[in-house]
């Protein structure tokens, strides 16, 4: 995986995982909520349907008081009680019924049939005694009780909240009822409604996560681009400087070797030539012909050591043999034979341990350097030293010259080619280049990283 790539990821991944926490936490918290929310809905609905059964009873009570209330006791009362109760219904399901205190049903305006029957031994589907737990909550003082009975509309067993109270003067056992499916499907819809809410929820925080993925990958390749097309402008003025500094290199050699080497081999050639003739014409004095080439072997050692002069400046053979330090030690001497500058090397010799390519960059670093200081800064004395560290190596390159604008010859897009090669060659090696510059000198500090 590239290192972009990567970014991305580390960019997308936690916002996912932030999202994805995020929606388990809402998703959590939802349903909590709709527990909550179901439990206080269903209690309150229950409530409100225990207050209606109490007040169906007590208008049911009612509207045989005035036979009740009479004191009469004979059968044609009671039955007049029974049709009055039996025509007094709410919908399909919403009746009331009779039973006496031994469990005989009395009156069920719903299922005929039962009337009549002994149902005290009646049990529903779980074995519970229906009639009796009835009769006892009526003899209780009235109230409630939950039971399963069979549903006028649908014909199904279903559970029932019933309501009962006792007529204690005529042993009857008085109630009505709700079945509690119809509550079921009211808390049914409830349920329905509350995870379609977190559904959408969840849809919408799965867009967000979504959208937000895009734009970060939208936006990393829109980076990746720009980056591309800065490295891509960035290589062509590279790929340019390094033709540029190919054909700079290629110029000096040319005029070194024809202004100098070139030169001296033809005037080495007339030289030997003129010891030939001389010979073929003064066979007799040799002497002549000796001071022809005495001058040619003189300037034939200058050849030689303008070639090693040009050999150490391409790759000086020192610096594969013995190293960085006398590699850099014979280019301070040079350098002083050439210029007249003073130049002193210091080296504390803990500086080995650095790649080919580390001594190579810091032997080049110290060529800029030194040629800079030749052209430009007007120094009297330099003092070049190699120093060890622990984790690292520096080479350090002081003079007191003139100085220079560091920043203004930085930016100069003609100018500062050298300073801008020593930079690039030290960040290649994963080193830092420091340079520093006043009227009282220049200070220049290459740190290069051990293996």
């Amino acid at each position: 995986m590239k290192l972009r790539q990567k970014i991305l990821f580390l960019a997308i991944a936690p916002l996912i995982v932030a999202l994805l926490a995020i929606a388990m936490a809402v998703r959590y918290q939802a349903n909590l909520l709709a527990h909550q929310q179901r439990a206080s809905v269903e209690t309150a609905y229950l409530v409100s349907k225990e207050a209606e059964l109490n007040h169906y009873v007590t208008l049911a009570s009612r509207s045989i008081a005035h036979l009740y209330d009479s004191g009469r006791d004979d059968d044609a009362t009671r039955l007049e009680a029974i049709r009055i109760l039996s025509k007094l219904d709410y919908g399909d399901d919403g009746y009331f019924f009779l039973y006496d205190l031994n469990g005989k049903n009395l009156m069920h305006p719903r299922q005929p049939e039962l009337v009549g029957k002994d149902l005290w031994e009646l049990r529903d589907t779980e074995g519970n005694p229906t009639i009796q737990r009835l009769i006892s909550q009526a003899k209780s003082g009235g109230g409630l009780v939950r039971y399963l009975w069979e549903k006028p509309s649908s014909k199904k067993v279903a559970p029932k909240l019933g309501y009962v109270v006792m007529l204690p003067r005529w042993g009857w056992m008085l109630g009505t009822g709700i079945y509690l499916d119809d509550v079921d499907n009211a808390l049914a819809k409830i349920d329905t409604q509350i995870l379609a809410n977190i559904r959408s929820t969840m849809m919408w925080i799965a867009g967000i996560a979504i959208a937000s993925a895009m734009v970060v990958a939208l936006s990393g390749l829109a980076l990746n681009i720009s980056e591309y097309r800065v490295a891509d402008a960035k290589l062509r003025v590279l790929a340019q400087r390094v033709v540029r500094s190919q054909e700079e290199e290629r110029a000096r050699l040319s005029r070194d070797l024809h202004d100098g080497i070139s030169q001296w081999l033809v005037s080495i050639k007339l030289q030997i030539e003129s010891g030939i003739a001389k010979l073929a014409t003064n066979t007799s004095r040799p002497e002549i012909a000796k001071a022809s080439f005495d001058r040619a072997a003189g300037q034939l050692n200058d050849v030689l050591g303008e070639v090693r002069r040009i050999s150490h400046d391409l790759r000086p053979a020192l610096l594969d043999d013995l190293g960085l330090a006398a590699a850099l030690d014979h280019l301070t001497r040079e350098f002083t034979e050439h210029t007249s500058i003073t130049t002193h090397f210091h080296y504390d010799g803990s500086a080995d341990g650095l790649p080919d390519v580390a001594n190579t960059v810091m032997f080049r670093i110290a060529q800029e350097t030194l040629t800079n200081i030749k052209r430009h800064a007007n120094a009297s004395t330099v003092q070049v030293e190699l120093l060890g560290y622990k984790s690292e190596v520096k080479l350090i390159i002081a003079d007191n010259g003139i100085g220079f604008d560091v920043a203004g010859i930085s930016q100069h897009p003609k100018r500062g080619i050298g300073l801008r090669n020593m930079h690039e060659r030290v960040s290649a090696v994963g080193g830092k280049l420091e340079l520093t510059s006043s009227s009282d000198g220049t200070h220049v500090v290459a740190t290069l990283p051990r293996v």
